[in-house]
């Protein structure tokens, strides 16, 4: 009484074809572009969470796979009261960045994207990273935009305050 499964054949129109075909390749779109707010996967900062400045879809000559760099956020800002002295609140909101180009394999995209005006690609560039300078003048200035946005996030659409820098602000509980 079992019936056998019945083979479908492939139709000209879909359906079978093979994985990773150039059909299906292509109609997928590119949804990690810069300002999109990723989370690490592996690594040092694996469970991190860090905004795309530049994509490399195609590879570089130093780095021949997809990539992309990454700034992130190492060490959030801690929960701050009232009750706490000035300087106790200063060293609470601190927070620890880091730069680094990162494979696509690596990465978690989520649905936030930081607004416009944080202007993600100007965060750092490729010939910072060429230098162990370039790097830390980029850790300051990521360290010194996050901390400013932080503190006040931008307003969206609706006059609140974007939930995608405030996404970014939390620690990642996991």
């Amino acid at each position: 009484f079992w019936l056998k499964p019945t083979r479908l054949k492939p139709s000209g129109l879909g359906g079978a074809t093979p994985r990773g075909s150039a059909r299906r390749r292509g109609a997928m779109g590119k949804f990690i572009k810069a300002g999109r707010v990723v989370v690490l996967l592996q690594g040092r900062y694996a469970g991190k969470k860090a905004i795309v400045a530049k994509v490399f879809d195609d590879g570089s000559r130093a780095r021949p796979f997809g990539h992309c760099l990454v700034a992130g956020v190492d060490k959030a800002p801690l929960k701050v009261t009232k009750r706490m002295s000035k300087r106790k609140i200063t060293k609470r909101q601190r927070v620890k960045p880091f730069v680094k180009y990162v494979n696509f394999n690596h990465l978690m995209p989520t649905r936030y994207q930081v607004p416009a005006e944080v202007q993600p690609a100007a965060m750092v560039t490729d010939q910072q990273m060429d230098t162990p300078d370039g790097r830390i003048e980029a850790r300051k200035y990521v360290k010194k935009l996050l901390q400013e946005k932080f503190l006040q996030p931008p307003a969206d659409k609706s006059g609140r305050p974007s939930k995608d820098v405030i996404y970014l602000r939390k620690k990642l509980r996991f």
